[in-house]
C-alpha cells in the first residue's frame, strides 16, 4: 500500500493580502481561511475629499492581493484600489494582484449608443497602468470584459457556492428561469448542474433601470421557479419577472445572484413582491435597509476566493474551482 502524500503547506512568507474600504469584512473572512493576517494599511479621506493611502508593513518582493469590490460610491472604492496598487509597487512588491469580488462598471462594456465610452476597458486599463500584474474577478457581467486586460485574468464564478445552497434547499418541480436573453448560458449552467429545466424571460428594456417583460419562453405551470443573475439592482427586472412567471402559474418564485447592488428602491421592492427568497453573496456588503429584509439571504465567497488566491500564489491551477 502506497504511503499517503504528505500535506503541502502554503509558504505565507510572501503572501500578503490587504483591503480598502469596501469590504474589509470579506477580506478578514478570506484571511481566515488563508491562515494569515490582513495586512495593515491605512486608507482615509481627508476632509476636501482626497484619499490618502499608507501601507503600514514591509512588503518587499511579497505576493500581494488586494481585495477591493468597487462598489457603491464606486469612485472612491475605485480610487482607494488604484492608490492602494500604486503603493505597493513604489514599496517593491514583486507581484500584485488586483482581487475584484465586484467589477464596477462592467455594464457599460461596449458602444451601444453613438458617442459613449466603453467604461468597462477605461476602468481595466486604469488597473494595469497603475501597475497591477493580475487580476482575480468574480463573476463579471460580460466574460469579454477579460479582454480588455493585458495582464493575466482569473475569472471565478459564484455557481459552486450557489449550487450547494440550492442543492440543500431541496427544491421538487424546480424550473432555473433566465431573466433575460442574455443571461441563458449562466441559467443553463444551474439547471444542468441541478438536473432541472430552463425557461427564459422575454423582455425589452426601454431604457436603463427600467424592465418590460414580455412573454415567458418554456413551461412553469405548477413549478417552483429559480431566476438566476448575476446583478440585482433596483430589482425592476426581479420583481416584474417573479410576477410574470407567478401569471403564467409558478407555484414560487425564488432568486439568486452573485452581486446584491440594492440601489434605489430595490429593498423595497423585493420586500413588496411575491418572491419566496432572494440569495446573493457578500460580494458586496449589505446596507443597513438589505439587511433588515428577511428575504435576502447572503452566502459567502470567502472560501471560493481563498482557494484562488491560494492557487495563484502557489502558482497552481485556479480551474479546479470551477467543478
Amino acid at each position: 500500500m502506497a504511503a499517503p502524500k504528505p500535506v503541502r503547506k502554503m509558504s505565507y512568507d510572501r503572501l500578503k493580502v490587504f483591503t480598502g474600504n469596501a469590504n474589509p469584512a470579506l477580506a478578514r473572512e478570506i484571511c481566515q481561511h488563508l491562515g494569515t493576517p490582513l495586512g495593515e494599511a491605512e486608507v482615509k479621506t481627508f476632509l476636501d475629499g482626497e484619499i490618502h493611502v499608507q501601507i503600514l508593513e514591509n512588503v518587499r518582493g511579497a505576493d500581494v492581493f488586494v481585495v477591493q469590490p468597487t462598489c457603491t460610491p464606486v469612485e472612491k472604492h475605485l480610487m482607494e484600489l488604484l492608490l492602494m496598487i500604486d503603493a505597493l509597487k513604489r514599496a517593491s512588491a514583486d507581484r500584485i494582484t488586483a482581487v475584484l469580488p465586484y467589477y464596477g462598471y462592467a455594464r457599460q462594456d461596449r458602444k451601444d449608443k453613438p458617442r459613449v465610452p466603453i467604461s468597462a476597458k477605461v476602468v481595466a486599463s486604469l488597473i494595469e497602468t497603475v501597475g497591477a500584474d493580475r487580476t482575480l474577478a468574480l463573476d463579471l457581467h460580460a466574460a469579454p470584459i477579460q479582454g480588455f486586460f493585458d495582464v493575466p485574468v482569473d475569472h471565478l464564478f459564484a455557481t459552486p457556492v450557489m449550487i450547494d445552497y440550492w442543492t440543500e434547499a431541496d427544491l421538487t418541480d424546480l424550473t432555473v428561469v433566465s431573466p433575460d436573453a442574455g443571461g441563458v448560458e449562466r441559467a443553463r449552467a444551474f439547471a444542468k448542474r441541478l438536473n432541472a429545466p430552463l425557461a427564459i424571460i422575454d423582455k425589452r428594456r426601454e431604457e436603463a433601470n427600467v424592465a418590460e417583460v414580455m412573454h415567458i419562453i418554456g413551461d412553469v405551470e405548477g413549478r417552483n421557479c429559480l431566476m438566476v443573475d448575476d446583478i440585482i439592482d433596483t430589482a425592476g427586472t426581479l420583481v416584474k419577472g417573479a410576477e410574470a412567471l407567478l401569471q403564467q402559474g409558478a407555484r414560487s418564485v425564488s432568486a439568486c445572484a452573485t452581486h446584491g447592488v440594492f440601489s434605489g428602491p430595490a429593498v423595497s421592492r423585493i420586500e413588496e413582491s411575491n418572491l419566496r427568497e432572494v440569495v446573493i453573496s457578500n460580494s458586496i456588503p449589505l446596507r443597513d435597509p438589505a439587511k433588515a429584509c428577511k428575504k435576502i439571504q447572503v452566502l459567502s465567497v470567502a472560501p471560493l476566493l481563498a482557494r484562488a488566491i491560494e492557487s495563484i500564489h502557489e502558482e497552481t491551477s485556479v480551474s479546479k474551482l470551477f467543478v
